[in-house]
């Protein structure tokens, strides 16, 4: 797959740390997708320096908004797969490859099955649809997708699900989805999901309302 045709979005906020050093080591696998949801830092200013495309929200919007406007911008550049990464480093791009050639031949979406998961709400969701449908990790940040799922969706997310509503659509719809163990690194600064109990809350909503919109498939 030519490095144009991967789209590698980035959801940033106040990452000014590590966006950079995220910007170049997925540059390689393809076109990285910052998207700066109204950080209050240099975020914007190092990814522009960097030469990444660059979305910039007016206001914070949260995570899933930020996977969004990345998704939209891939499409519109034509790209073909689009892989979601976090932008304090966690993820190791050298799985990135890995990514692709799945995504190149059998699977529609590739979902990163991580090492450690920190919360009870992550482990119960987990266990939610590894009894379902088999995937143990839905909240893991790095997942693949060919553009088509994104396409026949119309959206990523409509109910802040957490990165997992187009996976789940995935699933429901008879798209091929393959797992990738995700060894994670250690984060600097603040989790995605907040501190322990507001992440939790966040995370036992999008649970509910996930069950609650998409039911298992007959």
């Amino acid at each position: 797959m030519e490095r144009h045709l991967v789209g590698i979005v980035i959801p940033a906020y106040n990452e000014e740390r590590t966006i950079l050093h995220v910007i170049e080591k997925v540059s390689q696998y393809g076109v990285p997708i910052v998207v700066n949801d109204a950080s209050s830092d240099q975020t914007e200013q190092v990814a522009q320096a960097a030469s990444a495309q660059v979305v910039t929200h007016p206001y914070n919007m949260g995570y899933d908004a930020a996977l969004e406007s990345g998704f939209g911008r891939a499409d519109v550049l034509g790209c073909q797969l689009v892989i979601t990464v976090d932008a304090d480093g966690q993820h190791p791009p050298e799985l990135l490859q890995e990514y692709i050639d799945r995504l190149s031949n059998t699977a529609d979406v590739v979902a990163g099955v991580r090492d450690v998961k920190q919360r009870f709400a992550e482990r119960l969701f987990g266990w939610l649809t590894t009894l379902l449908y088999g995937v143990q990790d839905p909240l893991c940040g790095m997942k693949g997708y060919r553009i088509a799922v994104y396409q026949r969706a119309g959206h990523f997310d409509s109910y802040h699900s957490i990165g997992t509503e187009l996976l789940l659509f995935a699933l429901r719809s008879g798209f091929q989805v393959e797992q990738v163990a995700v060894k994670t690194r250690k984060r600097q600064g603040r989790s995605r999901f907040g501190q322990v109990f507001s992440g939790n809350y966040k995370i036992m909503r999008a649970m509910m309302l996930s069950f609650i919109k998409i039911q298992p498939a007959r």
